[in-house]
C-alpha cells in the first residue's frame, strides 16, 4: 500500500514509517500539516493516517481541506483524544476511521487494510479474478490454486493493477508505487510487466495485462 503518515511526535512518526515499511508498504511521513498536504498532492496514496494535534494546523482542518480538494483516499485519525465528541467531529470532517493512542501496530495495519479494501470495493482480505487470488494479508498470490512465485516488485505492481482493475495506470504511477524517491528507471516497470504477463499467461490467463500505447497499463479482467 501507499501510505501517508502525518504525526507530530518525531519518535512515533519514525517508528510508524519504519514498521509499516517493514510490512511491505511504501510510506511517506511528515510531522506537519503543510508538508503532509504537499505529500498528499504529489504522491499516489491508498490511505492516510493523520494525527489531530499537529503543530502548524489542526488535523481536522487539514482533513476538511483534503476532502474539499477532491482527495478520496481513506483517512484514519490517530490521536490521544478519546471522547465520542472528538470521534464524531473527526468523522464529520471527512475521516473514515479513528484509532486512539496507545495502539498496536497490528490493529493499525488491520484498520488500514479494511479501509483500503472497502474504498476499492472489496470486502474480503483478498482480491480474486477468475482463478487468480491475491491474499492481501499474507501477500501471497495463487493461480489455479498453485502458488505464484513473485518478486516483491512484481507483487506490488500486480496488487496495484488488480486494485485498479480495468483502469489505465500510467508507467509513472507504477514507478511511484515501487520507488519512494520517485526516481526509479522506467525500464524497470516494463521488465516487471513483461515478467508478470509471462507468469500469468503460463498459468492459463488470457491477455491479463494490456499495454495502452502512450498511456500505461490496464488489468483487463474484473476483480472482486
Amino acid at each position: 500500500m501507499q501510505i501517508l503518515v502525518i504525526e507530530d511526535d518525531p519518535l512515533l512518526c519514525h517508528h510508524l514509517k519504519v514498521r509499516l515499511t517493514e510490512l511491505g508498504n511504501q510510506v511517506q511521513a511528515s510531522q506537519t500539516a503543510s508538508e503532509g498536504e504537499y505529500l498528499a498532492n504529489n504522491y499516489p496514496l491508498d490511505v492516510a493516517v493523520i494525527d489531530l494535534g499537529l503543530p502548524d494546523e489542526s488535523g481536522l482542518s487539514l482533513i476538511k481541506r483534503l476532502r474539499e480538494q477532491g482527495k478520496s483516499f481513506p483517512i484514519l485519525i490517530l490521536t490521544a483524544r478519546d471522547s465520542w465528541q472528538d470521534k464524531v467531529e473527526g468523522l464529520n470532517a471527512g475521516a473514515d476511521d479513528y484509532l486512539v493512542k496507545p495502539f498496536r501496530i497490528e490493529e493499525l495495519e488491520a484498520r488500514m487494510n479494511a479501509l483500503v479494501r472497502r474504498s476499492a470495493g472489496f470486502v474480503k482480505p483478498e482480491i480474486t479474478c477468475d482463478n487468480l487470488r491475491l491474499d492481501l494479508s499474507g501477500r501471497r498470490v495463487t493461480l489455479a490454486d498453485e502458488l505464484l512465485e513473485l518478486t516483491a516488485f512484481e507483487y506490488q505492481i500486480l496488487e496495484y493493477l488488480m486494485r485498479h482493475h480495468q483502469q489505465v495506470v500510467s508507467k509513472q504511477r507504477l514507478l511511484d508505487v515501487l520507488y519512494e524517491d520517485r526516481e526509479g528507471d522506467p525500464n524497470t516497470v516494463e521488465v516487471m510487466i513483461s515478467r508478470l504477463r509471462k507468469k500469468l499467461v503460463s498459468g492459463g490467463m488470457d491477455n491479463p495485462i494490456a499495454t495502452i500505447r502512450g498511456q500505461g497499463y490496464r488489468f483487463n479482467l474484473a476483480c472482486a
